[in-house]
């Protein structure tokens, strides 16, 4: 059986699903979902993320939460946390940046939001040593203060599409015409949880609803608005989502979200605003939402560059100039990837972030 099978039994048994439970199916089904059966990322995989183009990245993003530790007393014990950790590179990259630091690996404990055997496998590999405890969920979160990086995880969750129709919403859903997986539309409902979306669309418009990113956010924010610390969210997509932006990536190519299931990548655009009023309402406050090359030019990533220039020629100089222009460029990642800042109400946001 395929999940092709699992997914056509299913809807011919109860009728078709929503674009969520389908995403979630494709990503996290135990048997054939893509983010428990493989490790995606590299040359080898499906796409690559900013930690595996370039150490900067991850070094960076450290040293801006090292600066919120100190800045904020630099409190012991305190949780050095990643969603969704990939490989492990961007922590590795973190550590590393931070070792001068006085005080802050004797202080953290390392705890790692991850779903993936395999990507657990690789993390553990690549943080020997470290000894990161692995959770299942954001909400096993030690109750101390808290600094996270969350780099390309909420674009992972998943969404539920909705069609404007008159003052309600026609739920996009996944079924099956001529036995092949198929986009449809349910009947136009009332949803209340898209009733401030009625003001800024209009009839056929596209919206998406990520009910998972939410909790996952209040469960962060609480903890920093109760202990203190900082979260970097970083992912691409911007204030207030509007149209479809579910895409799929299979060996870093687009491809048919429905063609190839648990073969591919599914992704969609984040809401930050969503992320910011979770917080909001978890009493943690919420910085100016930045685009990734502002963030990272802020925290000088041009100088660190040149630093790594200064024994390089040829074929690996060329390389980190791709990787730097990569990150960074308004027309690569600069523009498309954007960074959120959480932090208590009392302090000042992290370094490269603005209130």
């Amino acid at each position: 059986m395929s999940l092709l099978d699992h997914l056509t039994a299913r809807i011919r048994a109860d009728g078709p699903v929503s674009v969520a439970e389908y995403m979630r199916d494709c990503l996290l089904h135990p048997q054939f979902g893509y983010y428990t059966t493989r490790d995606p990322l590299g040359a080898k995989g499906d796409f690559t993320t900013a930690p595996e183009i370039s150490q900067m990245f991850g070094e960076l993003l450290g040293l801006s939460l090292a600066q919120s530790w100190l800045d904020q007393g630099a409190p012991a014990p305190f949780t050095l946390a990643e969603l969704g950790p990939g490989r492990g590179t961007l922590m590795a990259d973190l550590l590393r940046a931070t070792r001068g630091v006085p005080g802050f690996h004797a202080a953290m404990r390392i705890c790692l939001v991850e779903a993936s055997p395999a990507l657990r496998a690789a993390q553990a590999s690549a943080l020997e040593g470290c000894a990161p405890a692995w959770l299942d969920t954001a909400d096993a979160l030690p109750e101390q203060p808290l600094f996270l990086i969350a780099n390309e995880f909420f674009d992972a969750l998943p969404i539920r599409q909705f069609l404007r129709a008159g003052g309600g919403w026609s739920e996009k859903r996944v079924g099956l015409k001529h036995g092949a997986l198929s986009f449809g539309l349910g009947p136009a409902a009332p949803q209340p949880a898209l009733a401030h979306r009625l003001q800024d669309t209009r009839d056929g418009d596209l919206v998406e609803l990520c009910e998972a990113a939410a909790p996952v956010t209040a469960a962060i924010a609480a903890r920093i608005a109760r202990h203190g610390g900082a979260a970097l969210i970083v992912d691409y997509g911007d204030w207030r989502a509007l149209g479809d932006t579910l895409q799929a990536l299979r060996a870093h190519q687009p491809a048919d979200p429905l063609s190839t299931p648990g073969a591919a990548d599914l992704t969609a655009h984040v809401d930050f605003e969503a992320l910011a009023m979770a917080a909001k309402t978890a009493g943690c406050a919420f910085s100016r939402l930045t685009p990734q090359g502002v963030f990272l030019e802020r925290l000088g990533i041009t100088d660190r560059a040149r630093a790594l220039a200064g024994p390089l020629q040829g074929a690996p100089l060329e390389s980190l100039v791709a990787a730097h222009r990569r990150l960074t460029h308004p027309d690569e990642m600069g523009n498309l990837f954007k960074v959120l800042g959480l932090y208590p109400s009392q302090a000042a946001p992290p370094p490269g972030l603005n209130p």
